[in-house]
């Protein structure tokens, strides 16, 4: 994979220094923003073992893993918009994420509108669920 990609997160930051380095060690993501990033990127890449490991330990479910992995790889991301946050700085222990994903599955242009909430556990940034 070529690490000088502009990141799909919508950072306009080479992948290399953005969310490369969150998919490396999850401790990387300083906020709940940041994970949703690195979540979305994580999509478009299809790293599955990444969107598990980046899901709250409580929602984490082993069978859905590939099935996920194999439907993010077989639709083409379009892009990231982030339209709000609360907290989920890197002094709160949760927060919400406001975003549109944009995607293209067969002929289909769809929107994923969510706002998603994430929980800091042991100083560490999950992905809980939609709200």
């Amino acid at each position: 994979m070529k690490k000088e990609i502009k990141c799909p997160c919508g950072s306009n930051k080479q992948y290399y220094n953005c969310c490369f380095g969150i998919h490396k060690n999850i401790k990387n993501a300083k906020t709940a923003e940041q994970l949703m990033r690195s979540r979305y990127s994580a999509f478009t890449l299809g790293l599955g073992d990444y969107l598990h490991k980046s899901q709250a330990p409580q929602t984490r479910n082993l069978a859905e893993k590939e099935s996920i992995q194999k439907w993010a790889k077989s639709v083409k991301w379009l892009g990231l918009d982030i339209l709000n946050s609360t907290k989920g700085t890197a002094s709160d222990s949760e927060g919400t994420v406001e975003f549109k994903a944009t995607f293209r599955e067969k002929i289909f242009k769809k929107v994923i509108h969510e706002s998603s909430r994430f929980i800091k556990i042991d100083d560490i940034w999950y992905y809980l669920a939609a709200i």
